[in-house]
């Protein structure tokens, strides 16, 4: 199914449609960012946790920056995933799979086209790969997803270096399960060692997006070449929407945002849409849901999911459902509110019989102040003091430290493996 023939919400009204078409044609003639093997293995490694035999941690930037900064915050990235990683390995005695948001992460959806600045009404900001964050210059220009690309490419470069600097022989940004977390032996336990990560965004941008998709040779299948493991948010996945028919049409593992507005019935029919091989590895449901209403929603959306027979990996995003705004406009999270919403979610998971395959955070790898709680932000006056995120607040590393060791601290050995 042609998505061009469905509804594509939360696309740009790009002003010039030659600069388009341009940026288009560049993008198609542009090398490959991943490789069909590297999907593959991502696939593979995912059908591992919806096996229940590993676990995911995701997270990243809400929206990625251009240039140098980008650079530097994928190696950090990496820095903090793998330190949260080597942590939740150590409390469930899992490998975790390691999935940065990084190279691709460009493009955010808005609830409103525009907003008020110093009384002007301008544009959204919708991420770097449309316009500017500076009021002036929200114009959309295409020719910034080419721009994107080249970020993404340089990325991708420095994560390639990372780890064949860790290996010390060549070495791509991940390996399967087996490889990519080699187990070691230190004081006389078993441990996994992080050896890198695999990435993913929300594949949004549909004329981006497109334009990377390339033939797998060994498949005679297609696959999106911008990333390992795209996903759908809750503002796009209409199930007979532009977003889930593209989705449906490519080889990678994909995953899908669940929202509190989404029903059982309409959870089944995108598993039906997104997987219908009911194939382990294919598909990951990330809930969204808000700490107050997890419990209440998530049972019947795992029952119809399950009476269905998909082998989804059920993923938690705790920071997307506890945002809120201070009384002076600062957009913000409580740590105690993603804490205790991914908390409720591996309980009640366990509670159903079902594996919580993992969790997906924004995050800086930065000593950022944008979320409340922990040493650096015990209030809302701290928040000023680092707020650098184009988009979303996100937790700085010792707030990430702090949730996954309240997460792991509530993993009896009952919960480790089912």
């Amino acid at each position: 199914v042609d998505w061009r023939d469905k509804v594509a919400a939360h696309q740009p009204d790009w002003p010039d449609a030659c600069e388009l078409a341009r940026a288009r044609l560049l993008l198609a003639s542009a090398p490959p960012l991943t490789t069909p093997g590297d999907v593959r293995s991502v696939r593979h490694a995912l059908a591992e946790v919806a096996a229940g035999r590993a676990y995911v941690l995701q997270g990243g930037d809400c929206a990625e920056p251009f240039g140098v900064a980008a650079r530097r915050g994928a190696l950090a990235k990496d820095n903090v995933l793998g330190a949260l990683s080597e942590r939740i390995s150590r409390a469930m005695d899992v490998p975790v799979l390691a999935i940065a948001r990084l190279a691709g992460q460009f493009a955010k959806p808005r609830s409103e086209a525009t907003e008020v600045i110093d009384g002007e009404v301008v544009p959204t900001f919708r991420g770097l790969a449309v316009n500017s964050p500076v009021a002036a210059r929200r114009v959309p220009d295409a020719r910034r997803m080419v721009t994107a690309y080249h970020t993404a490419r340089a990325v991708m470069s420095e994560l390639r270096g990372l780890a064949r600097r860790r290996n010390r022989a060549p070495a791509r940004i991940g390996e399967s399960l087996g490889d990519h977390y080699g187990r070691t032996r230190r004081d006389g336990e078993m441990r996994w060692r992080h050896n890198g990560v695999w990435v993913s965004h929300e594949a949004l941008l549909l004329d981006y997006e497109e334009a990377l998709v390339r033939l797998d040779p060994s498949t005679g299948g297609w696959y999106l070449a911008s990333t390992h493991f795209p996903w759908i948010g809750e503002r796009t996945r209409d199930v007979d929407g532009a977003h889930v028919a593209f989705l449906a049409g490519i080889g990678n593992p994909v995953g899908c945002k669940i929202g509190p507005g989404a029903d059982p019935e309409e959870v089944a029919a995108l598993c039906a849409r997104l997987d219908p091989e009911r194939e382990p590895g294919r598909l990951t449901l990330i809930c969204r849901l808000g700490v107050h209403r997890v419990r209440t929603l998530l049972p019947a959306l795992v029952r119809a999911v399950r009476d269905a027979g998909h082998p989804a990996v059920w993923m938690c995003d705790p920071m997307h459902g506890n945002t809120r705004i201070t009384a002076t406009g600062i957009k913000t999270r409580r740590l105690d509110d993603i804490a205790g919403e991914a908390a409720a979610f591996h309980e009640t998971l366990h509670e159903l019989g079902q594996w919580p395959g993992g969790v997906h955070l924004e995050l800086a790898g930065e000593d950022v102040t944008e979320c409340l709680g922990g040493s650096r932000v015990p209030d809302e006056a701290a928040l000023t003091r680092r707020y650098t995120s184009l988009c979303d607040p996100r937790l700085n590393n010792e707030q990430a430290l702090l949730m996954v060791d309240s997460l792991t601290a509530r993993s009896s050995p009952r919960h480790r493996r089912l």
